[in-house]
């Protein structure tokens, strides 16, 4: 893959022509059934809002170089808000910290019309609708990952790719395996902050998911998420 060549925005209307399909996408009738049932029914703190209900789009700069891959919007977060990691205790962690290292204009993702932006970030997740249980099948993966390939494609200035819990790590490795960014035969294993270098001046680089069940316990600490941070910071300065 070619990180650099093309003309600054020259990209920007192929992924907004991407996010116009990702959300007309109806692939998967088990989660199309739940992300409308979860956007009908509501949960009782936000009864009075209108959810998005839709599968989810990336969200950020098309310039980044920084990717950042979740597992899969949050039903009462990003099915609710439409963007990615906004509106639940995950994307609480995720913004105050991209924020702290530069990467988000405020420490805070409320909503698509709060005004929030990313400078040099681009987020995305393997799986676009909320799955029932935070538990995507591996067949509703596969059928999402054309989505991820075509935004690896289209980010044409990565240089660290951030993929956040397991799930996400592995399925970002056979997505840049696919789009031909890379060819790893001897997979790495998943620990927080491992890094793999893919060649052509990318890094991966793994972490817990800032999910409340990894946060509340301390699997996660705030100096952990921070430590991955500070390895995506200093390797984008080089």
């Amino acid at each position: 893959m070619q990180l650099t060549g093309r003309a600054p925005g020259r990209h920007v209307g192929s992924l907004s022509s991407l996010n116009k399909k990702i959300v007309s996408c109806r692939k998967c009738p088990r989660l199309v059934e739940w992300r409308e049932q979860v956007a009908e029914e509501k949960v009782r703190r936000f009864a009075d809002q209108k959810y998005w209900g839709r599968p989810v789009t990336g969200f950020g700069d098309p310039e980044a170089r920084l990717l950042i891959v979740g597992l899969a919007p949050a039903a009462h977060g990003a099915n609710r808000t439409g963007r990615m990691f906004t509106g639940d205790r995950s994307g609480d962690w995720l913004y105050h910290t991209l924020h702290k290292f530069g990467f988000s204009s405020s420490p805070d993702s409320t909503s698509r019309e709060d005004g929030m932006t990313l400078k040099n970030c681009y987020i995305t997740a393997v799986v676009r609708c909320a799955p029932p249980a935070n538990k995507p099948l591996p067949d509703e993966i596969e059928k999402c990952r054309p989505f991820l390939l075509k935004e690896l494609s289209m980010l044409t200035k990565l240089r660290v790719v951030m993929a956040l819990g397991r799930i996400a790590f592995e399925d970002t490795l056979t997505s840049l395996n696919e789009a031909g960014i890379t060819n790893i035969s001897a997979r790495p294993k998943f620990s927080h902050g491992a890094t793999c270098n893919l060649g052509d001046s990318l890094t991966l680089i793994a972490s817990y998911h800032p999910s409340q069940q990894n946060t509340f316990t301390g699997k996660l600490t705030r100096d952990m998420f921070d430590t991955v941070f500070e390895k995506a910071a200093g390797l984008l300065s080089e």
